[in-house]
């Protein structure tokens, strides 16, 4: 019976496996470097701090506080001018981004102005004239079947509105 009751210390009170210390494979305690890191890093801020404490400073409490607060103030607008020209950076990537965005919808509106202007015209074929857009510049390739329609789809691209230039690469024949 007595093979069943736990160990039990100098008191008589019963050792628990948390009253142990922590054993190895070879019944050697455990050491814990992570612990006793910890413990000497605490004791080398203490003793830091306590050293802080003994340099002469003759300012009142009043007064720093008053150093606190100014070097507060400074942090806070530093701060803040850095958020501002964050700010100010990402609104300009955006404005730049709905530029190029808006630029893009620009010539496709482009391109099928000029296609339904072709189209309107008895002799010149959407279909076998291809119109490139790119920044207000029209580019028309393909065929014409004579030379002034090659003019007339010239006028007819200049006349849309967004149009900055217009080259005409239509070759005359069918």
């Amino acid at each position: 019976m007595a093979a069943l009751l736990a160990p039990a210390d100098s008191e008589g009170l019963p050792i628990t496996r948390l009253d142990r210390p922590a054993m190895n494979r070879n019944r050697h305690p455990v050491r814990h470097p992570v612990r006793n890191a910890a413990v000497l890093a605490t004791a080398a801020a203490a003793l830091l701090l306590l050293g802080a404490c003994n340099r002469q400073d003759d300012r009142s409490v009043g007064q720093k506080v008053d150093s606190a607060v100014a070097t507060v103030e400074k942090k806070a607008e530093e701060a803040k001018a850095a958020t501002e020209r964050a700010a100010d950076q990402a609104g300009q990537k955006v404005e730049n981004a709905a530029a190029r965005v808006g630029d893009a919808v620009s010539d496709a509106a482009i391109t099928a102005s000029v296609n339904g202007e072709l189209a309107k015209d008895d002799k010149l074929s959407a279909l076998k004239i291809n119109v490139d857009t790119s920044n207000g510049r029209v580019t028309l390739t393909g065929k014409a079947p004579d030379a002034d329609s090659r003019e007339r789809a010239t006028r007819l691209a200049a006349g849309v509105k967004g149009v900055t230039n217009v080259e005409n690469r239509l070759e005359i024949g069918s």
